[in-house]
């Protein structure tokens, strides 16, 4: 079965699994089934409207009930689901609009399904698409007749974080997304009649949208759904959910695992014995970090095998590279100098060594091949060499949305450039950075990760939100900048303490460091950090600092 609808209709004829919608503290649990015949009335509200095959249909709202019925309804009714991403802050309402109608032309949307609370940001404009609140989306007595979908078809268009003038629209066709779900399936041994996915990711996300929804969806699996804002509001429910459903996977960024392991360390009982995919992806996995986590989940029963850091991108629909279940973390310590001066991963015994401890992230998914190279002319890499890394598979995308230009320049031979500094060990990935946030000072290549880490550590600094750049100096070398958000009370010489840190651990001087206010460095709606943005923002002098007391 190569196409959405095929798989859900199955899944709903199973009868069995459920997905429970969570809302603070409340609980709503609905069948599969039900929410398929409630989504077949959707399917024929919308084919009322006249959307059918080729149609790309925008949906915007929180995570609820009407809203992943919305979902299972676009695609039954055969078009293409396309989530536009929610305000990080309330503060940034203005360019959420903006970016929300920038991606609405650039996407040729037929309609837009919102959520009744957005619907007042979003004021219509005579050349928008028609704007339908989820609760006005009703079956007015007709029958919902099922198209016929070909696999080619998009199933999903999927933006990638970018500016509001240029988004990037993912193409995943159907055929696309059934492989990378199967190879999901094959490499984590997932069991439909066992396993109980848990998930606060946003649905606008590919691993929350693909990764943790459509997968349970499409074969009638548990599922146990929250929004990021629960998370946020109070990152211990996370924990307490994987114990009170008995969760055995579940998935987050490498900031959301430090948050649960400080819950795990102040709650009592707990029982996370059924976790057997604790994954960690979107973000550097950070090994020490992880370490943290496998002490502080040992008392509630929290297998270390569980820990399952992954690599994943909206371009694969979301699954890369995954590691054999039961695992747990697994490193491989590389001398940094090395690293840094001849890209190239020469291991050492121990991080006292001036080692680098990276995951491993084990092997490219069924369907998929991957492959380390020069970026500049694309010659193989050999293993522990450092260089882009490239995939081609079942599950690549066809290319950018109505972006020629940005396709044609995201594949070499076939093969999809990821952007991403990597190289492999005995055929598993090592991802190392991004090519395009290196920052290159006297002939070393300093990954900004490792400043962004080590000045996280400074107290008065919020851990997670600095940002480490690179800007030309004076004589035309590249010199490194540290913005970092601060806590309410700044130490008068929080800006010396920085600074020495980045000396102490990457063995340079900042030419800079910016302190700004709590939530004010740019991210993606995703909550990724934006290093590019924040570089062009202190060149324009646009970085509000604050002055210590």
């Amino acid at each position: 079965m190569l196409t959405l609808p095929s798989r859900i209709e199955a899944a709903a004829q199973r009868g069995r699994g459920t997905i429970t919608f969570l809302q603070g503290d409340d609980a709503e649990a609905v069948t599969w089934a039900d929410l398929h015949a409630d989504a077949r009335g959707m399917a024929a509200a919308l084919q009322a409207r006249g959307i059918g095959p080729g149609d790309h249909v925008a949906l915007l709202g929180p995570t609820s009930r009407p809203l992943v019925t919305a979902i299972q309804a676009t695609w039954l009714a055969g078009a293409t689901v396309m989530l536009l991403p929610l305000p990080m802050r309330m503060g940034s309402i203005e360019e959420f609009v903006d970016q929300t109608r920038a991606r609405l032309h650039h996407s040729d949307a037929a309609l837009v399904l919102l959520d009744e609370q957005l619907a007042p940001f979003i004021e219509a404009r005579p050349d928008d698409p028609p704007l339908v609140p989820l609760t006005e989306l009703r079956a007015d007595g007709g029958a919902f007749v099922a198209p016929h979908i070909d696999p080619e078809r998009l199933a999903v268009l999927q933006f990638t974080s970018g500016s509001t003038s240029d988004p990037k629209g993912v193409m995943l066709p159907h055929r696309a997304l059934c492989a990378n779900l199967d190879a999901i399936i094959g490499a984590t041994d997932f069991d439909p009649d066992d396993d109980v996915l848990l998930s606060w990711l946003p649905l606008y996300h590919d691993m929350g949208l693909v990764g943790m929804l459509t997968l349970p969806m499409s074969t009638g699996g548990d599922l146990a759904l929250a929004g990021p804002q629960d998370f946020m509001a109070s990152p211990a429910r996370w924990v307490r959910w994987m114990s009170e459903f008995g969760a055995t996977a579940t998935a987050g960024p490498n900031f959301a695992w430090v948050l649960a392991t400080r819950a795990m360390r102040r709650l009592d009982g707990l029982d996370l014995s059924r976790m057997r995919v604790a994954l960690n992806g979107a973000e550097p996995v950070d090994a020490e970090a992880m370490d943290a986590l496998v002490e502080a989940g040992a008392p509630h029963g929290l297998d270390a095998g569980a820990l399952f850091p992954a690599f994943g991108m909206a371009e694969v629909c979301i699954a890369g590279a995954f590691p054999r279940p039961g695992q747990g973390l697994r490193t491989d310590v590389v001398d940094a100098r090395v690293l840094e001066t001849e890209r190239y991963a020469a291991p050492v015994a121990d991080e006292d060594e001036g080692g680098r401890r990276l995951a491993l992230l084990g092997r490219p998914v069924p369907g998929l091949e991957m492959r380390v190279v020069d970026p500049e002319t694309g010659a193989p890499r050999h293993d522990r060499e450092v260089g882009e890394l490239e995939i081609r598979g079942s599950s690549v995308t066809t290319g950018y949305y109505q972006r020629p230009d940005l396709s044609d320049a995201t594949f070499r031979d076939g093969w999809l450039r990821t952007g991403d500094l990597a190289y492999l060990v005995d055929g598993e990935l090592v991802l190392c950075g991004r090519i395009k946030d290196m920052i290159i000072v006297g002939g070393r290549n300093v990954f900004p990760q490792d400043v962004e880490k080590a000045v996280g550590e400074v107290a008065g600094v919020r851990p997670g939100n600095v940002v480490a750049i690179g800007v030309t100096g004076r004589r035309g070398a590249e010199e490194v900048v540290v913005v970092a958000e601060v806590r309410d009370e700044i130490p008068a010489a929080l800006r010396d303490h920085v600074a020495e840190r980045v000396r102490t651990s990457v063995g340079l001087a900042p030419r800079d460091v910016v302190l700004v206010a709590a939530g004010t460095l740019p991210k993606t709606s995703s909550g990724k950090l934006q290093r590019s943005l924040c570089r062009d923002k202190y060149l324009a002098a646009d970085l509000v600092g604050v002055a210590p007391a």
